[in-house]
């Protein structure tokens, strides 16, 4: 907006606007809006600021605030700056209030995410909001402590609300806010930890990074190396990682320039390249974990578009690199589940580069930090970035997953360079439409063509020529129009509606002799405009033969159905709007040729009415809409002569089947007279009397028709619209000296000249549509009115007949009815604000002097429904034309919501599909933007008025409510329908109506039939979009609507046989369930809230003409406030009193027993303890007969128990005076003197009661890793603590009722016996919600009930059924974490019962229970302090492999042990070390079971040892050690040359076996090891792996088979899982150099497995390995040597790697390389003679072949290197190879082989690849692709 605007506006508002709605401006009555949105606005700061500063959240806030959001869709954001703050300031107050109940939160959360969004408008000077306040909600919700135990229920939007808030938020962190979350989270980055993945998400969303470059080092750089430098160290993708890459490109993105990325860009490119999970290789295994993890590609694009340009260039290069290594993967012949994937990232990443070249060149400079020049994009920055996408888009064009993705890059692609885009698409496009074999080529490419259509068609200084294709483009696409084929006939609509829109179909032919300026382009365009007339004619043709091919006699034989099919719809839309894009762009010369065409045709054929005849009319409806006055001069006299020349027999009006002829002119002339009111009033004599004709015609077709052209005919005089929508304003007409129309191609519309022709009723027009109604809707409603006295009798016919005629006229004249009036129903609120609703002006004023047509129809049509239910309720057509009726009495003001709902999506997708991202700005066509006023008009008329519940609508509603609850369920479920639609439009109507809806479920009524019944279930129940009434969230509702339904199963009507009705019950049951939220209880508003709203009474313009609130009014508030408080928790206790009543009623069926026990489950909340009955009634049901119930009952009552904890004192420790020595300086992580303390001592563990007391304990793992939080919390003595063991009479009411059934044997026996009983059988896993039961009754209760259950768990530990076992793990673990604040000698006397049991249970241990008892002991050891748990540990560390259970249970102890220890992470390295010694002699174990286990037992041993940056050296065992250990015992498998065998234990072997074979079994568990650790650790050790390869190559076979026996498979594997590994840049050569020793090696299967080897290692490290040259001539150079091998296998492998690693462009195809391998080729070979004629075949092969094949395989290499295209050297090189056709063998076979799969790769785009090759060369192909030979 221009300065000059700025001001006028601020002096009609009184403010500067931040960024309205710039449409508004363009509307006709646009001058009466200012004063509009200025009252609006000053009614919605006045009231939102008494509702806050009243306390009245509810209704008032939510109501004002929805008032404001509404605002915003009007007006944009028309206030002042000032106001914005407050707003913003206000609502954030608001969210952030702790008690606020959810779904109030989440809509104001939305609305402050709407004010935030456009952050330009406010800079960091103007508002700053804190963010401690939006961590602790995110804390609140996102990881609540309550919610797993049902206190809390959380809808699943709001984990998106509170980010996308938080995003809103972050640039107005205050600038200490990036060091105050570091010392916040850092304290969790424990990589072992959950609270890792929730610290690095945290920093993802917080962190703030567009802080200006000022305060850099109070930003990013506070974190930036250590963040960078965990990331680079990280090997094996943990899911934390992904959060990282988000915010590094988040980074990236805000700062470029500013951050020094180029060490980290090879990383950052291999890692993305890892990350797309392409298969690679031969024999490749994916890790799981990689594919889970995997980079958000969104990210990534940002990140690599934020890192192009600037100094070093390094991006790009790399880019192209990567490109060129994925590009073959883009072929259409490959498919697979990473397609998507590269598809995305193809589509994103131009897009990404668009959008930031559009910001640093074209958007207006905002506070934002801007791009330093030194790093903008340069020209030729953008050629090399669209040259690199180049190939790969243009293979995608045409893959399987739909060319769209392509389309969209290409459109983003030709913005930037079109002459490097458009011709290649161009040359795919040509032979593409002369194809007719490959439809699905033709479409891929239309639609491409489309994304560059506007590119192409402006041309400009960069692609001139672009314009020429046009004509050629479009004549060529004509034959798409084709009745057989759907969806060419579809794209090529939409390919020409595209080109046509741009275009203005002009002849400037003539303009060749007039004008001398023109440029030779110009004089091109201007002699092919002269085919425009032909094109526009051949297309009709064209439309013509498809119309023909479509009419019913051809399509269907007689007893399908007459409607049409929806892809007939669909051409239908096709063909008018091109047609008509076509006709609004013509000249009138070419319009008038075309409506004369038309005209003809429509004239002299007749149609049938269904679906030929639709088609023609719509072609005719867009002649006559683009210039009315010649279009209705041909077509108006001709339709009324016919009609009524043949109506002159009075018989035909009777008839029931009408004349053909008379229907398709009635058809015509409905049609064509949807043109402008105006337009049409010189023929309304004629039109009139047609109307008064044929309305009353007898056959319903004829009649229908009829009243179509009434609906038209009134609506095209009583709507305001525009009248035009060509692409420049003021439409075309014949070139003139000052204008040639050839200019204005693909020009955009210019927003502020619109120049928008509205069509805008006059007196004239208004007074003929109210002629209309006074003739033809009056009479019509007084028959109906006399038939629904009694008075007159009508046939049904009729009646439907004359409701046509009423419902038309109402659809037709709408916008001229003003709303129903009646009477505001009051008292359904109490409100200390004003609910009033606000009046739009939508460019009329009502006529009051004339009749109110709406008010007289809602009369009769009441009257007559009340009629009809009495006397004939089976007239069901005359009811649903009632209730069409009755919802547009209520809702149709001009233009219906769905719609408008529908063409906004379509403006939307059109927008896309033609926008400039680059230049941005709205540079939009002019129709799109036209539409987009019209669309602004329509919202306008849309939110007018009419939320307010008035009484006619009461009446209106219950009329709904009773066809709702009718006999016919087609009535009934369109009435509810409508029913519903009202219920969400008119406030506060639901409560009005929810008795009503009840009245049928009581259940002592006698006269509900069961239609009734199962009406009134609907009607709660609501549909998928609106509202459910049986869930409002408010106990005002659900008081009445839960226990009613409960109560309905008493009911009469109800009854269980029914399918339809149970089905309902449980949708209802259901529902309630998945939309239930807390509902708050605590409504009370904090003072700081009230403070800011008091600021925006007073703020700026426009002032609220609201007073101040007094003093009284606020006291009033907050009297009312805490009444409300009261009143909620009054109500929330008699819904539970009343669900218990229900429950407790003996005649209740089982099915709403179990429904009310759902609803009560609900009821559970953190704030409020369930009242004691209900209490009582879960702890009873956890012994109830059916096992639901029994399972919602342990879920309550361990929510129970959370409820009736008693809260811990905590006080702060300083770990300082602990470990006595000093903090470390800097960063430190890991094992460190000063929390050694925290670790376990077997030396120093408590065991005394004075120990235990004096020692700290600290619960949770995570503490003092990293660095120690700002305050170290622990629990305070235990003398500060609540009292334990309380004596009954301690207790309150709901504890004794627990206290007593626990205590009681028969209750507890009774207890165990159903929980230990099987429910699905090997299903049944360990539970966590019984564990929370346990857990909580020990927490709560101490030991009370150890006593009763002592007994009950030693008989289950000695029964070895699993139900049995599960139990008893349930209990033990709940025990183990309960007894966390027991005295010291009960937790001493807890062990003596706990140990022998569990001690039993490990030697009954079974392959079903292991599982559990694992889950058990990791449950228990969870967050818990290790020296509290010494006895345990000291118990599972007895001897977990002797051997005694036999093997299994050697492994299932290992598990349960594992189990304990990853819990406990860094915290137990003793432990660690004294397992690892005593597993060590153990390694050689024999059985399977035992090894695998022992593998996972060394991982988590080692998980500890990371090589992450600032970890201290790890005082658990480390890696390098063992492995050191471990080589030394198997030196023996290492030296001898011979295969090493499996070995296999024989039955009868005495004595001690020798070293190989132990050293052999040793290496099997060692395997099992590294196998288990490649998905779980965060680093890989290379350097201690590498001393194990050679061993590995030596047993991996090499051949893909099964059948091998464990340890070759084992072997494989583990290469396999090594190779795919993330190598840092200096593990590279020592990885290199282990290989080349081992390819020098005897055994060929490890020369063979090294090529494989090195081709996934390469692919998976691509950029690393590229950023080093050394090394990557060290792999060609083995690569090379390779080829040379004695070993064919090895040869032809070498081969294969050579060509994968030239086809990524890891090495390139260079002269020497070329040189060498045809110097090898010339090899020559000894002579066959000197053979000795023994031998047939040569033994050995001699070093000459071998050098020759190594040569010709080298070549071959070559060529197979590029499968889908023919680079320059290919031709040579293919003639290379024929020459050793005949060569001796293997050659001969190698040469075949490629020449064959270069002809099979080749052959789909053979007539391009040709070109490459000269005539001699093509001679010598052709003969070898299919001489004899080639078949041999």
């Amino acid at each position: 907006m221009s300065r000059n605007m700025k001001q006028v506006a601020s002096d009609t508002l009184g403010f500067v606007p931040q960024k309205d709605i710039v449409y508004n401006k363009l509307l006709p009555y646009a001058d009466k809006l200012d004063s509009e949105s200025n009252d609006i606005l000053a009614k919605i700061k006045g009231n939102l600021s008494r509702a806050v500063q009243l306390r009245e959240l509810w209704p008032g806030v939510l109501f004002w605030t929805r008032r404001l959001s509404t605002y915003m869709r009007l007006y944009g954001r028309k206030f002042s700056k000032e106001d914005h703050v407050l707003f913003i300031k206000l609502l954030y107050e608001l969210v952030t209030i702790p008690k606020l109940e959810i779904s109030m939160m989440q809509g104001l959360a939305r609305l402050l995410i709407n004010l935030l969004k456009k952050r330009e408008l406010l800079s960091r000077e103007d508002l700053e909001l804190p963010w401690r306040p939006l961590y602790e909600l995110q804390e609140r919700i996102l990881y609540s402590k309550t919610e797993h135990l049902g206190l809390n229920w959380f809808p699943n939007s709001v984990e998106n609300v509170l980010k996308t808030l938080v995003k809103s938020c972050r640039p107005y962190f205050p600038e200490s806010a990036t060091q105050e979350m570091l010392e916040e989270w850092r304290p969790l980055l424990c990589p072992f930890d959950v609270t890792m993945q929730r610290a690095i998400s945290y920093f993802d969303l917080f962190l703030p990074t567009t802080l200006p470059p000022h305060l850099h080092h109070k930003g990013f750089k506070l974190w930036f190396d250590e963040l960078t430098g965990l990331w680079a160290s990280v090997q094996n993708l943990p899911s934390w990682e992904v959060h990282l890459v988000n915010l590094f490109a988040r980074l990236a993105n805000d700062n470029i320039g500013y951050i020094n990325w180029d060490p980290y860009i090879p990383k950052i490119f291999t890692r993305i390249l890892r990350s797309l999970n392409l298969p690679v290789g031969s024999s490749q295994m994916l890790v799981q974990r990689y594919a889970a993890n995997a980079y958000d590609i969104s990210h990534v694009v940002l990140w690599v578009s934020s890192l192009l340009g600037g100094p070093s260039q390094q991006a790009q290069a790399q880019l192209s690199g990567l490109f060129n290594s994925i590009t073959s993967f883009f072929h259409p012949s490959n498919h697979g589940r990473w397609l998507m994937k590269l598809m995305k990232l193809l589509q994103r990443l131009p897009a990404a580069v668009v959008r930031r070249l559009h910001r640093e060149r074209y958007r207006k400079p905002t506070w934002l930090t801007p791009v330093p020049e030194s790093h903008k994009l340069t020209e030729q920055n953008i050629t090399d970035f669209v040259q690199s996408m180049m190939q790969p888009v243009l293979l995608a064009m045409f893959s399987k997953t739909g060319s769209l993705d392509a389309a969209q890059a290409l459109q983003n692609l030709a913005l930037m360079r079109p002459e490097l885009v458009i011709p290649p698409v161009l040359e795919k496009t040509y032979p593409a439409m002369e194809t007719l074999t490959e439809p699905h080529q033709l479409t891929a490419t239309l639609s491409c063509m489309i994304g560059v259509a506007r590119s192409l068609v402006s041309g400009g200084q960069r692609f001139p020529e672009g314009p020429t294709h046009m004509l050629p483009l479009l004549v060529r696409a004509l034959p798409g129009v084709d009745p057989n084929d759907f969806s060419k006939c579809m794209i090529t609509f939409q390919f020409i509606a595209t080109f046509v829109t741009l275009v203005p179909l002009v002849d400037c032919s003539s303009a060749l002799h007039e004008r001398t300026d023109l440029t030779e382009v110009e004089r091109k365009l201007c002699s092919a405009s002269a085919e425009f007339e032909d094109f526009v004619l051949q297309f009709m043709d064209r439309c013509f033969a498809l119309i023909d091919s479509s009419t019913l006699e051809q399509t269907r034989e007689e007893t399908e159905t007459e409607k049409m099919t929806h892809l007939e719809s669909l051409v239908e839309l096709g063909l008018s709007s091109t047609f008509s894009t076509i006709l609004t762009q013509c000249s009138l010369e070419i319009f008038k040729v075309a409506l004369k065409k038309v005209f003809n045709f429509a004239t002299t054929n007749i149609f049938e009415t269904r679906v030929a005849g639709r088609m023609v009319a719509d072609m005719c409806r867009a002649a006559s809409k683009c210039n009315p006055v010649e279009a209705l001069k041909r077509f108006v006299p001709h339709c009324c002569n016919a009609i009524n020349q043949i109506a002159v027999n009075e018989e035909v009006l009777n008839e029931e089947e009408l004349d053909k002829e008379l229907l398709w002119n009635l058809q015509l002339l409905s049609e064509v007279t949807r043109v402008d009111g105006d337009k049409v009033l010189p023929y309304r004599t004629q039109l009139v009397q047609i109307l008064q004709l044929t309305l009353r015609l007898k056959c319903k077709q004829g009649y229908t028709l009829a009243c179509n052209m009434l609906h038209h005919i009134l609506r095209s005089t009583a709507l305001i619209y525009p009248t035009e929508y060509c692409s420049m304003p003021g439409g075309f007409h014949q070139h003139s000296r000052d204008r040639l129309p050839i200019k204005d191609w693909g020009r955009p519309g210019d927003l502020w000249n619109l120049d928008i022709q509205w069509h805008v009723p006059c007196v004239e027009e208004t007074s003929f549509a109210f002629y209309i109604l006074d003739l033809i809707l009056q009479p019509e409603l007084q028959r109906l009115q006399r038939f629904s006295q009694g008075e007159l009798e009508m046939s049904r016919e009729d009646v439907l007949q004359s409701l046509a005629i009423v419902q038309h006229c109402l659809l037709g004249a709408g916008s001229l009815m003003p709303p129903l009036k009646g009477e505001p129903v009051s008292e359904l609120v109490q409100s200390m604000v004003n609910l009033e609703e606000t009046h739009l002006y939508i460019g009329r004023e009502y006529d009051v002097s004339r009749e109110n047509y709406r008010d007289a129809i809602c009369g009769v049509m009441r009257q007559l429904l009340h009629y009809i239910l009495e006397h004939s309720e089976d007239d069901t057509k005359s009811l649903f034309s009632i209730i069409k009726i009755i919802s547009d009495l209520l809702h149709f003001k001009g233009s219906h919501k769905h719609e408008f709902d529908s063409r906004w999506k379509r403006f939307n997708l059109v927008k896309k599909s033609m926008e400039n991202r680059l230049h941005g700005r709205k540079q939009h066509i002019r129709a799109l933007l036209i539409d987009r006023v019209m669309l602004q008009h329509e919202l306008r008329k849309l939110t007018m008025e009419g939320c307010q519940y008035r009484s006619v609508h009461q009446d209106l509603m219950k009329d709904l409510l009773r066809l709702s609850t009718s006999t016919y369920s087609q009535v009934r479920s369109r009435a509810q329908g409508v029913f519903f639609t009202a219920l969400g439009t008119y406030n506060f109507c639901c409560r009005d109506l929810i008795p009503h809806v009840l009245e049928f479920l009581k259940p002592n009524r006698r006269d509900v039939t069961q239609q009734q019944f199962k009406g009134a279930l609907y009607c709660l129940l609501g549909n998928h979009s609106g509202v459910c009434l049986a869930n409002l969230h408010d106990w005002d509702c659900i008081t009445l609507t839960w226990p009613a339904i409960v109560h309905s199963g008493l009911s009469s009507a109800m009854s269980l046989e029914k399918p339809s009705i149970v089905r309902l019950f449980d949708d209802l049951a259901d529902k309630i369930h998945r939309q239930y939220e807390t509902i708050g209880i605590d409504f009370s508003v904090p003072e700081a809230c009230i403070a800011v709203a008091s600021r925006l009474m007073v703020a700026g313009k426009p002032v609220p003409p609201q007073p101040v609130p007094t003093e009284e009014e606020l006291a009033v508030g907050r009297k009312k406030q805490q009444n409300k408080n009261t009143d909620s928790e009054g109500k929330y206790e008699r819904l539970v009193a009343d669900l218990l009543d229900g429950i407790s009623n003996r005649d209740m069926p089982w099915k709403f027993e179990h429904i009310a026990i759902g609803f009560l489950s609900l009821l559970l909340r953190d704030d409020l303890p369930l009242p004691a009955p209900a209490v009582l009634f879960f702890v009873k049901s956890l012994n109830h007969d059916s096992l639901l119930v029994r399972k919602v009952a342990i879920s309550a009552v361990a929510g129970i128990m959370k409820q009736l904890k008693r809260p811990h004192k905590k006080v702060p420790v300083n770990p300082l005076e602990l470990c006595g020595g000093k903090l470390p300086s800097g960063l430190a992580a890991g094992d460190r003197p000063d929390n050694q303390w925290l670790q376990y001592h077997s030396d120093s563990l408590p065991q005394t009661q004075q120990d235990w007391e004096s020692c700290v304990f600290v619960e949770k793992t995570h503490w003092g890793y990293y660095s120690w939080p700002r305050k170290l919390m622990s629990y305070a003595p235990p003398e500060e603590q609540p009292k334990q063991n309380l004596t009954r009479e301690e207790m309150n009411e709901r504890e004794q009722i627990i206290f007593d059934h626990f205590s009681d044997p028969v209750f507890i026996a009774q207890l165990i016996e159903f929980l230990s009983l099987e429910d699905r059988k090997g299903k049944d896993k360990f539970s966590p919600r019984r564990f929370c039961l346990f857990k909580g009754l020990f927490r709560n209760f101490s030991d009370a009930f150890v006593p009763v259950l002592r007994p009950h768990m030693q008989r289950l530990v000695a029964d070895s059924h699993e139900s049995k076992q599960r139990c008893v793990a349930e209990i033990i673990s709940g025990l183990i974490r309960g007894c966390k604040h027991w005295s010291y000698v009960k937790v001493e006397g807890l062990w003596e019962v706990l140990c022998p049991l569990l001690r039993t249970a490990l030697t009954n241990i079974t392959i079903e229970t292991y599982a559990d008892w694992g889950t058990c002991i990791a449950t228990a050891c969870e967050s818990r302090d290790p020296r509290k748990l010494h006895w345990l540990f000291e118990m599972l560390m007895e001897s977990p492999v002797n051997g005694e259970g036999g093997s299994f249970v050697d492994a299932c102890r290992l598990y349960v042990l594992q189990g304990g220890l990853a819990q406990q992470e860094w915290r137990v390295p003793e432990l660690l070390h004294r397992l690892l010694q005593y597993l060590e002699p153990k390694l050689t174990q024999v059985y399977k079971n035992v090894r695998e286990r022992i593998g996972s037992v060394l991982t988590y041993i080692f998980m500890i040892d990371v090589n992450l940056p600032y970890t201290q050296p790890t005082s658990s065992p480390r890696i390098a050690d063992f492995t050191r250990r471990v080589v030394a015992r198997l030196k023996p498998l290492m030296e001898g040359d011979e295969e090493i065998q499996n070995h296999v234990m024989e039955e009868n072997e005495v004595g001690e076996p020798d070293e190989r074979t132990q050293a052999i079994k040793l290496l099997k568990t060692v395997l099992k090891w590294l196998i288990a650790s490649a998905g779980r650790s965060f680093s890989t050790a290379v350097p201690e792996q590498l001393q194990l390869l050679p061993l590995l190559f030596k047993i991996a076979p090499v051949e893909n088979d099964d059948s091998y026996d464990e340890l070759k498979r084992d072997a494989k594997t583990c290469l396999s899982l090594m190779s795919q590994g993330l190598l840092y840049a200096e593990q590279i050569p020592l990885v290199l150099r282990v290989l080349q020793g081992i390819a020098g090696s005897s055994s060929w299967h490890a020369r063979y497995t090294v090529l494989t080897y090195l081709q996934i290692m390469v692919f998976y490290n691509l950029f690393t390995f590229m950023s080093d040259q050394g090394s990557v001539d060290q792999v060609r150079a083995l690569v090379v040597s390779l080829l040379e091998d004695e070993q064919l296998e090895v040869r032809e492998m070498a081969a294969t790697t050579l060509s994968g690693f030239l086809q990524c462009n890891f090495l390139s195809m260079d002269a020497p390389m070329q040189a060498h391998f045809e110097a090898l080729c010339l090899t020559s070979l000894p002579k066959k003679k000197t053979r000795a004629l023994g031998s047939a075949v040569d033994t050995v092969p001699s070093a000459d072949l071998m050098r020759r094949h190594a040569g010709v395989l080298g070549l071959s290499a070559c060529i197979l290197s590029s499968p889908y295209d023919v680079p320059t050297w290919m031709p040579q090189l293919l003639m290379d190879l024929s020459a050793h056709l005949n060569d001796t063998q293997p050659i001969e076979m190698t040469v075949k082989k490629t020449l064959s799969n270069f002809r099979r790769t080749h052959h789909d785009n053979w007539q391009e690849h040709k070109q490459q090759f000269t005539d001699d060369q093509l001679v010598v192909l052709t003969d070898l692709l299919v001489s004899p030979c080639y078949y041999a």
